[in-house]
């Protein structure tokens, strides 16, 4: 059995169920926080599910192939029967027949079986978002601490899609679908210390997973001011809004988005969007943009780089986070990183990352169409104004967050469960 000689640093499994690179909190965090934590001298290795996460190059990360049930090009196919090869497999497949999102649970069997097999390697595992049985496991059966990452409660995703279901048959559908939130309601119990992003997400946490907040945790996530920041050779295009599409569900509000988009467009004939993702066919974002005639005012970008993601923000008039909720937005601090003018709902944690309304952003209430409207009218006709917001913005950014602050504090935490882990 290896030994951790050095209790100050720390030999950490990280659990990455999804970690699509450039779009979306959960890629970047483990991303950033991995590399974080092993600039400060500890030991960290990812275990990771497809879409898989980009890491630095001092990493190392551990692929686990699922079935792939959910990818881009063929979401929800039927694997057959020669493709199952164990009982993560099994679970995987028979899950996913019954309605549920099986992705998390069969991910942590997989971990399970591989942190079996290095038994005495790691001194404990950080979960970032599966919340699964798979977890309890590796607690009781490894005799491994497992410290939760939750970004936000699902639960709140789950409530929304339920609150825009068109029928009563999408109504059943999306409560099967979502049935693996009660998983993790039992496994939030279990966990003896549970790191959130917002103080605005800990309530929901403890609130909606009946999880008493005492062991609920505020780490905020950070930022490389350095690399995103204002670029001097780009100039911003009158007209231009850059907003990310990480997922197309109600919670993201890219449908108020665009019907203000078509609100402005009468007076503002050059107002175009720019949305960072990827459209998906038959969507609700592809349905309102047919809906609205907005087709040739919107244009996707897919799987750009980080570099091309800078350039995109560097250029844009305004940036928009018109979310219903979030538990934090990484999207939001990049664009005021990059001293773009934000405009922001006060969705979730939005308020706690955006700032006050004309000093650091514009605010606008979440799932107001006129109201969004309305401030893009607003910034496109005070420029002078929202350069200086886009600059208190980013001085708001450096002053408050940073990877190496955020990872010295999860260290802490980590310290801390292993302390009381040892004394159980």
């Amino acid at each position: 059995m290896s030994q951790n000689n050095d209790p100050q640093k720390l030999r950490i499994a990280m659990l990455a169920y999804r970690g699509k690179p450039h779009v979306g909190g959960q890629g970047v965090y483990v991303r950033e926080m991995s590399k974080a934590l092993v600039e400060l001298g500890h030991t960290v290795e990812v275990f990771g599910g497809p879409p898989y996460p980009d890491l630095d190059e001092n990493v190392p990360l551990h692929e686990f192939p699922s079935l792939e049930i959910f990818n881009d090009h063929f979401p929800g196919r039927i694997p057959g029967f020669w493709e199952i090869k164990d009982v993560p497999d099994f679970v995987e497949v028979f899950s996913y027949l019954t309605g549920n999102f099986s992705e998390p649970l069969s991910f942590s069997l997989r971990a399970f079986k591989a942190l079996k097999a290095r038994s005495g390697e790691f001194d404990l595992v950080i979960d970032n978002g599966s919340l699964a049985y798979g977890n309890l496991k590796i607690q009781k059966k490894l005799g491994l601490p497992v410290l939760g990452i939750i970004h936000h409660p699902i639960t709140v995703d789950r409530r929304l899609e339920l609150d825009n279901a068109r029928t009563a048959l999408e109504r059943f559908g999306k409560r099967r679908w979502y049935a693996f939130t009660r998983m993790q309601t039992r496994v939030c119990k279990k966990v003896q210390r549970i790191i959130t992003v917002s103080e605005s997400s800990k309530a929901d946490i403890s609130r909606d997973h009946k999880v008493d907040i005492d062991k609920i945790h505020v780490v905020p996530i950070g930022i490389d001011t350095d690399f995103f920041a204002p670029q001097k050779n780009i100039e911003r295009i009158p007209g231009r809004i850059v907003s990310t599409a990480s997922a197309d569900v109600p919670l993201k509000g890219q449908k108020f988005l665009l019907e203000a988009i078509a609100k402005v467009r009468d007076e503002f004939p050059h107002v175009h969007l720019e949305l960072v993702g990827k459209q998906r066919e038959g969507s609700t974002t592809a349905e309102t943009l047919n809906q609205l005639g907005l087709n040739d005012i919107v244009r996707f970008n897919q799987g750009i780089s980080y570099q091309e993601l800078v350039d995109l923000l560097a250029s844009a008039e305004v940036a928009i986070v018109p979310s219903l909720y979030e538990g934090f937005s990484i999207p939001a601090i990049e664009a005021l990183s990059c001293g773009a003018p934000l405009i922001a709902s006060t969705g979730g944690a939005l308020p706690e990352v955006a700032g006050p309304h004309l000093e650091t952003c514009l605010a606008v209430p979440p799932g107001d169409s006129d109201a969004l409207a309305d401030q893009i009218k607003y910034a496109f006709q005070n420029p002078e104004l929202c350069e200086k917001i886009g600059l208190a913005g980013r001085q708001r950014v450096i002053e408050k967050w940073s990877w190496r602050e955020s990872a010295i504090t999860t260290a802490d935490h980590c310290r801390t469960l292993l302390s009381n882990w040892k004394t159980k």
